[in-house]
């Protein structure tokens, strides 16, 4: 029997993660229930917003696993449940942590706000979170048709992101190990161990965002950000970081932290200026997901944890400042518009598609004083892919139902992406001590799977077929 595998999402495009593993004829099991954004569509055609019905049938699914807590994997979660999914949610152990306020945060804004309804919808989903150790065998269904088992390992792209090994084991067929990558981080993403490659696989399900491109390395992106930053400490102006509130934000603080570090021991020229500049985190989730992450140091990598025994504190060093409350959000949108004070702003939402970042952008893109950091991926039809493309140009961006001339400076600074780039995601497969027959390419926009599709066949000699979507 092949391995029948069904994309629901993520398929020609990079949001809406979806797919189901068929374990046998009857059961079947699902990886991530994500939601689309920016102008990507479900495979029914439905865009956004649009597309959150649950669109096939869940008769047989036995479980779902989520990679990680992104709302592009998971936050279809309450349509799943509202549709009559009764299966467990398999995660890691940091991931059934930080879940839960990723889920209650997503049916605030898309179901209800009454705090009533929330927790009921949280406790059901609670009680549905199945948390995994590291490279531990968990059988999600045995029966005379078959059996499936899974093991999650890491993924390096978010704290608790995983990949995921499915065996499967039928009657009198040999047994079929299928790989679903979820997100890959880069090599030297802050916070993180790097992941590593599976022992073997037949099928390998493989993210492409960056297919098509490789990252600068650490040194670089970090003197980079550091010029940026050097810039307004110069002129006067803000930095506005759109950052995703979970995975981004944290590496960004843990990155702050290390130039302030630095600066101490080997002042710079503007040495004194870093001294005195203000980090602002106006984000509330951001905020509770960092004193998350606080919590989860135990799951941090050997770096991070050297420079705590060393007395740092990379998430909570002296220059941050949280804001949470509204009223003070607007009036700090107010005052760096207004004054000539340096700082840096890091607010979601990370495709600027909404979130307070938006108010600073209404407030500060029309003046050259300011700077615009893009440092995650930027889906086709978000307000960030448009200042994104038209910023450099000196365009505009329409918010809110404003239009904006765009004449800050705006910046891409790939080097910060979670995701591996195409080196990274060639050396997961590669890597493997028994590579698989099959590659399918998920995840990516076209040209990124295109190029991606050519590099692990000339790469594999031909040894691996690569599907291309």
């Amino acid at each position: 029997m092949p391995i029948n595998i069904t994309h629901h999402g993520a398929f020609h495009g990079v949001t809406g993660s979806c797919h189901q593993l068929f374990i046998d004829d009857a059961r079947s099991m699902l990886i991530d229930c994500g939601l689309f954004q920016g102008a990507e569509t479900s495979p029914d055609g439905r865009g956004g917003a649009d597309a959150l019905e649950i669109g096939f049938d869940l008769a047989g699914v036995q479980a779902l696993v989520a990679t990680h807590v992104h709302i592009d994997h998971v936050g279809r979660i309450p349509w799943l449940l509202a549709a009559g999914f009764k299966g467990p949610i398999y995660c890691s152990e940091p991931s059934a942590k930080l879940l839960p306020v990723v889920l209650a945060d997503a049916f605030a804004l898309s179901v209800s706000r009454d705090r009533r309804v929330v927790e009921r919808y949280l406790q059901l989903v609670e009680s549905r979170i199945r948390p995994l150790p590291w490279r531990t065998w968990q059988t999600v269904a045995s029966g005379p048709q078959g059996r499936c088992r899974i093991r999650l390992q890491r993924a390096g792209h978010i704290l608790g992101s995983a990949y995921v090994e499915c065996e499967l084991t039928r009657p009198g067929e040999p047994v079929r190990r299928v790989v679903f990558s979820g997100d890959l981080g880069a090599p030297y993403a802050p916070l993180l161990p790097a992941p590593k490659s599976p022992y073997r696989a037949d099928v390998v399900v493989l993210e492409s965002t960056y297919g098509d491109r490789n990252h600068e390395n650490r040194a670089s992106r970090r003197k980079r950000l550091q010029a940026v930053v050097e810039r307004a400490l110069g002129n006067g102006g803000t930095v506005i970081v759109p950052a995703f509130s979970i995975g981004r934000t944290q590496e960004l603080l843990y990155e702050f932290e290390d130039i302030l570090h630095r600066q101490r021991l080997r002042p710079g020229r503007y040495a004194d200026r870093w001294a005195k500049l203000r980090i602002y985190l106006d984000s509330p989730l951001a905020g509770r997901f960092t004193q998350l992450y606080r919590e989860l140091q135990p799951f941090w990598d050997a770096e991070a944890q050297r420079r705590v025994k060393a007395g740092r504190r990379p998430l909570s060093f002296e220059q941050l400042v949280a804001i949470d409350d509204h009223k003070a959000h607007e009036a700090n949108v107010r005052r760096l518009a207004r004054s000539g004070e340096p700082a840096i702003v890091i607010a979601a939402s990370g495709m600027c598609a909404g979130g307070r970042v938006v108010n600073y952008l209404k407030a500060m893109l029309h003046d050259g004083r300011h700077d615009v950091v893009f440092v995650g991926y930027q889906a086709r039809g978000t307000a960030g892919a448009a200042i994104q493309t038209y910023g450099p140009r000196g365009g505009y961006v329409d918010l809110d139902g404003e239009r904006i001339e765009i004449r800050a400076a705006v910046h891409t600074l790939s080097g910060y992406s979670a995701h591996a780039d195409q080196d990274g995601l060639v050396r997961f497969v590669t890597r493997m001590r028994h590579l698989p027959t099959e590659v399918r390419l998920i995840h990516g926009d076209d040209d990124a799977r295109r190029t991606l599709a050519e590099r692990l066949a000339c790469e594999t000699g031909g040894a691996v077929a690569v599907l291309n979507g």
